[in-house]
């Protein structure tokens, strides 16, 4: 099997035109690049020096956010692997066709990255070349399905949930297929459709000013919050808003997808993204799928789309694997995925 290796980055960021102290000895916490002669702090650096991290849902290859992500992705790609680079990434399956052929263009061809290097070394603002030789666009979905069966060794038809946080989708997939995809449903909505049930909820107990969305999705992951310099529990919260989701999004939407013919075709149904990593909600799975399908939850669910595209990154590169990278540039996280040989 292979040995995956992840840099995540928070998919945050915000406008700095100050310089900063020296922040920490890593690139992937000091994330200050150029876009549009405008210098912003990403990630984690933007969620301990900002003010405002921005985040967006969705977004597309024109997006100032997009642009600022890939750049920064892109960046910690080349500083551990080099040039060239092959790279795949990818768009919920909703807006794929109408992203893939721009995002190709603008991830396929040699990157000039300025960033601030002082943040983390004793460097300046420096000037990088990375190099993205060959490159693919896939739906999330299929990113996922193809995970599965290389990691899982699945050989043969199974049902595939993507519970991300912008989107919430579904895949047969098909040992017959391409990429062992088949087809798909139409996307709903993902997890934002849980934290803005949370943020409303709270927001009538407490005040208007409420803090910014990344702080609710970090609040409903740990089940707490600190509002008012109090730290208050919401786990019963939590179960509430997410059996919400279930009930009125993914229920519907399952029965709707998925045929009586496919149910009897498939070994099982498999659960990524970040929403895979609530009990809540792999207990509603099993629940109404106890006696029908197995529900099967890979280990970390939410890198499997990293990991597909990682794979597919290594196909592209006749199997070579040190120029293989995928990148998920997800609402919540941007993950980085690398393999390396067993052993190292």
């Amino acid at each position: 099997m292979p040995n995956f290796k992840f840099n995540i980055i928070p998919s945050v960021f915000e406008s700095s035109p100050l310089n900063l102290d020296r922040t920490s000895n890593k690139l992937i916490t000091s994330l200050k690049v150029k876009h549009d002669d405008e210098f912003f702090i990403v990630g984690d650096l933007a969620l301990t020096e900002g003010v405002s991290p921005q985040k967006e849902i969705n977004c597309s290859p024109t997006g100032k956010d997009y642009n600022i992500l890939l750049k920064s992705a892109l960046l910690v790609s080349n500083a551990r692997l080099g040039n060239p680079l092959t790279i795949t990434t990818g768009f919920p399956f909703a807006t794929y066709r109408m992203n893939r052929d721009l995002a190709q263009k603008l991830i396929v061809k040699e990157h000039v990255i300025e960033y601030d290097s002082s943040l983390y070394s004793p460097g300046s603002i420096r000037k990088t070349v990375v190099e993205v030789s060959s490159g693919a666009i896939m739906p999330e979905v299929s990113a996922c399905a193809l995970a599965v069966r290389t990691t899982e060794k699945v050989d043969s038809d199974f049902m595939m949930i993507s519970l991300g946080y912008g989107t919430f989708e579904t895949v047969f997939s098909t040992a017959e297929g391409e990429n062992g995809v088949q087809r798909t449903s139409n996307s709903a909505p993902g997890i934002v459709y849980v934290v803005e049930l949370l943020k409303k909820a709270l927001t009538q107990e407490f005040y208007s000013g409420m803090p910014e969305d990344y702080y609710f999705d970090q609040a409903l992951q740990a089940g707490y919050i600190f509002l008012n310099r109090k730290k208050h529990d919401l786990k019963d919260l939590r179960k509430k808003v997410l059996n919400q989701y279930y009930d009125n999004i993914i229920s519907p939407n399952l029965r709707r997808n998925f045929t009586d013919k496919e149910f009897s075709k498939a070994s099982g149904l498999y659960l990524s993204g970040g929403g895979a990593l609530f009990p809540e909600i792999i207990e509603r799975f099993k629940n109404e799928f106890d006696g029908v399908i197995d529900v099967i939850i890979p280990e970390n669910p939410n890198l499997l789309a990293a990991k597909g595209y990682c794979i597919n990154s290594a196909k592209l590169s006749a199997g070579d694997i040190t120029r293989a990278v995928g990148i998920d540039l997800g609402n919540s996280s941007t993950i980085i995925c690398y393999q390396q040989q067993q052993g190292n």
